[in-house]
């Protein structure tokens, strides 16, 4: 009987030690709306400190002619590069349904580049962070009054400085020009990520 007991005891330490790595490791924000736990109650985003460990969707080129290059560099090279990160779960649902899902994260984050001549010819590599933009999918415009959502997204720039505050005022000044040659895309251009695609 006492072994019983003892047995009990074991697996129930074990079980409530299980529970509380599973919870405590999950990122929660006291203020998070139900949308997201990067979103607070009124709408305000913030950059997800994770988001490299999302799925990594593609990197976008900023092509520029006047870069500054180290002195061994010949050439042009790009001014800016963009890497965009999301959930993994937004990619599944995105390949079954070919939309995204209320919730979804796309985090756009913003570096500076280096260029130089290597032995595989002019290449230039992401060097320091300069902010991030970030969108947040809401297709029930969950958040009417609030200037940073529209058009089934939430839209939010950051500075390098500071992932908490936006320097968006308003999406259809601050956000929407960029993202008007992918209206029919739901104003995201997918065209730039393999890990979408089906085949």
């Amino acid at each position: 009987m006492f072994r019983i007991f003892a047995y009990l005891i074991v697996l129930l330490s074990v079980l409530i030690t299980a529970s509380y790595w599973t919870f405590s490791s999950q990122p929660i924000e006291s203020n998070a709306s139900a949308i997201s736990p990067h979103v607070s109650e009124t709408g305000d985003i913030s950059v997800p400190s994770n988001y490299r460990e999302w799925a990594f969707l593609g990197t976008w080129s900023i092509a520029k002619e006047d870069v500054k290059m180290s002195a061994d560099a010949s050439g042009h090279g790009a001014a800016g590069l963009h890497n965009v990160y999301t959930q993994p779960s937004t990619i599944e649902a995105y390949r079954e349904t070919g939309n995204f899902p209320d919730g979804a994260v796309l985090v756009k984050e913003l570096l500076t580049t280096k260029t130089e001549r290597m032995t595989t010819g002019q290449v230039s590599w992401g060097n320091e962070i300069e902010g991030w933009f970030v969108m947040v999918k809401d297709s029930k415009n969950s958040y009417p009054d609030n200037p940073l959502w529209g058009n089934g997204w939430g839209w939010s720039l950051f500075n390098a400085n500071d992932p908490l505050k936006t320097v968006s005022t308003n999406f259809r000044i601050d956000c929407l020009g960029c993202h008007i040659p992918a209206q029919s895309t739901d104003w995201v251009y997918v065209k730039g990520y393999p890990p979408l695609r089906k085949d």
